[in-house]
Formats: structure tokens, sequence, C-alpha cells
């Protein structure tokens, strides 16, 4: 099979229609052999209906069908698990990811070799309130991480099999999955300008709180990273900080006490004026 695609959806019964038609001309069009897996996260609407009313029509639709709300990253790590197709590509269900661009990314990973492809939605239709606290985000996480991505959090994704297979993504870790792809040796990784489009129903699903959550994940999975093989190497670099700025700490109480006894032995000079 050519082509995975795994869709998180939290309440999108309106776009789900609409966006499993246009998955299905852009396949048909290229002649990809395909399957689309949709996870739904605990929706209360009629999400899990729709999809099973596409599967009907099309068997190349599956479903998988979460009881509550777990997140996007138990919804990823459960499709990853799943997918068949050589080609990995993940996108959100609100219809602001275009599956237009599904042909360039198989390309990028077939051909041009690429183990892992980023979406970069380098015009944004989202208010200042998002595109203010994602650009700080997604400097330190560049820096942290030396992975030159300027979009971590786009979900719009291409991977190879292998690459899905060989990671876990749990918490809010769906953010960060470039660097932990980077962490088990799958160094291929590019990212391509897409099209961010309006959402055309529903509203967002992420507040403010995401981005204290992603800061934390961010530190975990940095630690993680650098760490796990090698714990004592962290204890060592905490406890040689400590042992510096204890050392630092006694040289200066011995210089005050020092300098205060050379001080007291120096006689007193006094003059006396009548």
């Amino acid at each position: 099979m050519d082509i995975s695609v795994i869709i998180p959806a939290k309440d999108e019964q309106e776009s789900i229609p609409e966006l499993s038609q246009w998955i299905s001309r852009v396949m048909e069009t290229h002649g990809f052999s395909y399957e689309v897996l949709f996870v739904d996260d605990g929706s209360t609407d009629g999400t899990w209906k729709e999809i099973q009313n596409i599967n009907l029509v099309n068997p190349a639709f599956k479903g998988i069908k979460f009881n509550r709300n777990f997140g996007k990253s138990a919804a990823l790590h459960t499709a990853f698990k799943e997918a068949q197709g050589d080609v990995v590509i993940t996108m959100d269900a609100d219809l602001q990811d275009s599956p237009d661009e599904i042909p360039e990314l198989y390309r990028l990973i077939k051909e041009d070799g690429f183990q892992l492809v980023s979406g970069w939605k380098k015009k944004r239709h989202d208010p200042i309130s998002k595109t203010i606290p994602s650009k700080f985000f997604n400097y330190v996480t560049r820096k942290l991480s030396g992975i030159p991505l300027h979009d971590f959090n786009c979900g719009l994704k291409a991977y190879h099999n292998q690459v899905v297979k060989n990671i876990s993504v749990y918490g809010e870790m769906h953010r960060y999955i470039p660097v932990m792809a980077k962490w088990a040796g799958f160094t291929k990784i590019t990212e391509k300008v897409v099209e961010h489009r309006e959402r055309k129903y529903g509203y967002s699903k992420f507040g403010w709180e995401r981005f204290v959550r992603g800061f934390l994940d961010l530190l975990s999975i940095t630690f993680i990273g650098r760490f796990a093989q090698r714990p004592m190497h962290f204890f060592w670099q905490l406890g040689h900080r400590f042992i510096l700025f204890g050392m630092g700490f006694t040289i200066k109480i011995l210089y005050d006490k020092i300098d205060s006894v050379f001080i007291s032995k120096i006689p007193l000079k006094r003059e006396v004026t009548e």
C-alpha cells in the first residue's frame, strides 16, 4: 500500500464528509493505493456516525473510536500502530490542511529519500494570540533540538513507515515528533511550505493551556533524548554545578574571614586634637 492517511477528529462531523471526498479525489487522480484512518477522540456529536457512513461507501476509510477524549498524541500513537502504508501522512480533520499537498509529501519521502517531512504554515489564518506563542515555542524547540524547522506543531506531516513504527507518542508529545524521530536515529528531516486554510466549520479545540503543557513536554523530551541511555550524566552535570557553586561560596567566606583578621591586626593611628 502506498499511503496511510491518519486523521484525529474531535467533534468534526460537519467537515468529515467534505474532507473524505477531497482525499478520494486526490488519491484516485494520482493512482495511489491507500487507506484513511479516522480516530474519533471521544466526540460528542455525530462524528462517529459520519465515519461509519463513509466506510460503507468506501472501505478504504476506516475508523478507530475512543470512549472518551484521550488527546491527539494518543490518537496518533494508536493509528501509527495500525498504519500499513509505505508513507504515513497525518492531517487535521478541520479542513485547514489541504489534501492536495499529499502527492508532493509522498514524493519527498519515496523519491527524495527523506524520512520525515513537516508542513510549514508560512502564511497562517490564526489570531495573534496563537501565532506569537507558536513562534516562541518553535524558536525554543529549534534551539534545543538542533532541528531547523519553522512549524513543529503543524498537523500536516509525512513519515516513512519505519519512523512511526519506532517512536511512542504520549502526553502532548505530538508537537515534538520530529525531535523524537531524531533521537530514534531518523535524521533525514525537512519541511515543506503548505497551505493553511481558514476554518470552515466548528471551532478550535485548543486553548492557552496547551502552550504550558507543550513547554513542559519539550523539557521532558529533551531530558529523555539526552540522558535516557546515561541518566547518571544528568546527575553528574547537576552535581558538578552545585560543587562549583559551593566552592565559590566557600572561597568567598574564607576571603572575607582572612580579610577581616588582617584588618583587625593593623594598629590604629589615633590623632588627638586639643
